[in-house]
C-alpha cells in the first residue's frame, strides 16, 4: 500500500468534457476520454508563481494569486477536453470562442454576483440601521442567486455528466490522501464530497465578504460596486487560506461543523461516477504522482 501523503502535500483537479485535471507538485495533467473509448492526455510541467516569487506565496496572498493561475489553467484544459472529446460531426470550439465565452460568464457573473446585490442594498440600507444585517441581508441575495444558478445546471445532461466526473475527481484524490491503491474498487468507497472543492471555496468567499464589505459602510451604489470589485482578491485571499485550513483539519469537530454547508452544497455540483469515469481519474492521477 502507498504511503500516506503529508497534509501540506496538496492534489487537486477540475471535471472536464469527459475528463479530468490532476495537479500535484509542478505537474498538471488532463485525462479526457475520446469518442472511440480511448484516453487521451495532455501533461505539462508547471512551476506556480507562489513558488517562483517568494513574496506571492504569502498567506493571504498567495490565495488571490492561485485562483487567477488555476483560471487560466482550467481554461487551457477545458479547450483541449473539447477537442478531444467531442465527436468529428460536432462543432468544436476554437480559441477565441472559448476565451470571449469566458469573458462574457465574466461579466455576467460580476453583474449577478456584484452589481445586483449592490442594488439591493443601496434599497434597503435606509430601512435596516444593523450594518452587519444589512450585510447579511445581501449576502442572502448572493447566496441565493448562486443557488438558482447552481440548480438551474442540473437541467443540463452535459453538465450532469461533468458532475460525475468532479465525483470521480473528488474519490481519487480522497483515495491518494489515505494511502490507498488508486484502484476502482478502492476509490468508490469514498464520497464525492471534499471539503477543499470550489464549490466550498465559493461558499467562504461568500461567507467572508459578508464581513470585509460590512467594513465599507453605506456607500451610494456606485461606489459600493468599485470597492466591492477592488476587494474581490482580499476576499478570495482570506477565503483560500480558511478552504486550505478545512481541507487540512477536516478531522476536527468544529472543522466538520464549518465544513458542512460546503459539503452540502457539493450535492448538486458532484455526482456518483461510473467505472468508467472513475477510471479516467486515476488515469489522470497516475501522472502527476
Amino acid at each position: 500500500m502507498p504511503d500516506k501523503p503529508n497534509p501540506e502535500d496538496i492534489a487537486g483537479g477540475q471535471a472536464l468534457i469527459e475528463g479530468v485535471m490532476m495537479r500535484h507538485g509542478n505537474k498538471i495533467a488532463a485525462a479526457v476520454r475520446r469518442p472511440d473509448k480511448e484516453i487521451v492526455f495532455q501533461e505539462r510541467d508547471y512551476i506556480p508563481l507562489t513558488k517562483r516569487y517568494k513574496l506571492l506565496g504569502l498567506m493571504f496572498i498567495r490565495g488571490t494569486i492561485n485562483l487567477f493561475e488555476m483560471m487560466i489553467i482550467g481554461i487551457k484544459c477545458l479547450m483541449f477536453s473539447a477537442e478531444v472529446a467531442l465527436s468529428e460531426e460536432e462543432k468544436k470550439p476554437k480559441s477565441w470562442e472559448m476565451s470571449l465565452s469566458f469573458i462574457i460568464s465574466f461579466t455576467i457573473a460580476i453583474f449577478f454576483f456584484v452589481v445586483v446585490p449592490a442594488f439591493f442594498f443601496t434599497k434597503i440600507k435606509f430601512f435596516v440601521a444593523n450594518l452587519i444585517l444589512l450585510n447579511l441581508l445581501e449576502g442572502c441575495v448572493r447566496l441565493g442567486i448562486f443557488l438558482l444558478f447552481l440548480s438551474s445546471t442540473l437541467l443540463m445532461e452535459d453538465m450532469r455528466r461533468v458532475f460525475m466526473y468532479h465525483g470521480a475527481e473528488h474519490k481519487t484524490v480522497f483515495a491518494w490522501e489515505h494511502g490507498q491503491e488508486l484502484t476502482i474498487e478502492n476509490i468508490k468507497v469514498f464520497s464525492t464530497r471534499h471539503p477543499r472543492c470550489g464549490t466550498s471555496f465559493i461558499l467562504f468567499v461568500m461567507i467572508v465578504s459578508i464581513l470585509v464589505f460590512s467594513l465599507l459602510g453605506r456607500p451610494d451604489f456606485l461606489h459600493r460596486v468599485i470597492y466591492k470589485i477592488l476587494l474581490l482578491p482580499v476576499v478570495a485571499g482570506i477565503a483560500y487560506e480558511a478552504i486550505r485550513f478545512t481541507g487540512k483539519h477536516s478531522h476536527w469537530k468544529w472543522v466538520q461543523l464549518l465544513s458542512w454547508p460546503g459539503l452540502m452544497l457539493q450535492k448538486i455540483t458532484t455526482r456518483e461516477p461510473s467505472d468508467d469515469q472513475i477510471e479516467v481519474a486515476i488515469a489522470a492521477m497516475k501522472k502527476v504522482i
